[in-house]
């Protein structure tokens, strides 16, 4: 009987052993981290000119298209502003018209009229010119602002944190709205630096939403070629401020990793900020990059 109970305690012992080498290598060398999440760009729309929002056009977390009006902005305003500038390039061009037939005129008459007189209708004319041309940008000015008022989407997206009603006055570049742009959509793993000379470009990825069962394809798109280090100044060329005790426990850096999405599985949303474990899948064939010790 004491062999069998010490045969079973070594059984016992070598199975604990294989588990724990597995988990080991499953999370301290294969590259999988728990620490992904779900990103997206995010584009702030801001307004062009200064009003009073007269119109809001889209609810919180509605998606909408390029070019979709978002909010519209105190037309009248503009609209006034645009008559005055018409008006204004009309009498520039009334003026100059009668300037440009004084002065055929006087080179007509050019042997009765003193010299004077034609070089300063010839002068007045360029004036003129000039004038016209400052009074129609003036114009074409009042336009764009015109069409400004409309504020819209620069990109497809949905619509985050809308709180905006009809009345606020805004100044030219508050930011009325953001965009999650949808085209950019991805997820970013954190690997241990540790993990990251297993991880190439276009590797296959695999990927699960917290709670969520079927995953997620995709493939690597690109890895960080840089996170902050801690242990210096951003005030300009200064000294490395470097800790000069040494730490016998050494935490690796997380190196974040772009992932693209090739697939989601059908009534699943992504939603920015999920939290996913991602895994990137070895290639074919592929031979395992020898590592050292993380101490």
């Amino acid at each position: 009987m004491a062999w069998t109970r010490t045969f079973g305690t070594l059984i016992l012992v070598a199975i604990i052993l294989l588990v724990m080498q597995t988990l080991w290598h499953r999370y301290q060398v294969e590259p999988i981290t728990r620490d992904g999440k779900i990103r997206a760009d995010i584009v702030h729309v801001a307004t062009d000119v200064a009003g009073l929002i007269t119109e809001v056009r889209v609810r919180d977390n509605e998606y909408v298209s390029k070019g979709q009006v978002l909010v519209v902005m105190d037309q009248p305003r503009y609209e006034l502003a645009l008559e005055q500038a018409q008006a204004e390039v009309a009498s520039q061009q009334a003026s100059l018209a009668q300037a440009e037939r004084e002065d055929r005129r006087n080179h007509a008459m050019s042997t009765l009229v003193a010299t004077e007189v034609v070089e300063r209708g010839g002068a007045r004319v360029e004036e003129l010119k000039a004038a016209l041309s400052k009074a129609t940008a003036a114009r074409d000015l009042a336009k764009l602002n015109l069409e400004r008022t409309a504020v819209r989407a620069p990109v497809d997206g949905y619509v985050s944190n809308m709180t905006l009603q009809a009345g606020v006055y805004m100044s030219a570049g508050a930011t009325v709205a953001a965009l999650v742009y949808k085209q950019s959509t991805r997820i970013e793993g954190y690997f241990e630096e540790t993990k990251v000379p297993a991880i190439h470009i276009g590797d296959r990825v695999v990927a699960h939403l917290m709670g969520v069962a079927d995953p997620i394809h995709g493939h690597v798109e690109s890895i960080s070629a840089g996170v902050a280090d801690r242990e210096r100044s951003d005030n300009g060329p200064a000294l490395a401020n470097v800790n000069p005790s040494f730490s016998w426990v050494r935490l690796a850096q997380r190196i974040p990793v772009r992932i693209a999405i090739d697939s989601v599985p059908h009534g699943i949303r992504l939603i920015v900020g999920q939290t996913a474990t991602v895994e990137v899948l070895p290639r074919p064939g592929d031979i395992s990059v020898r590592r050292s010790f993380p101490w």
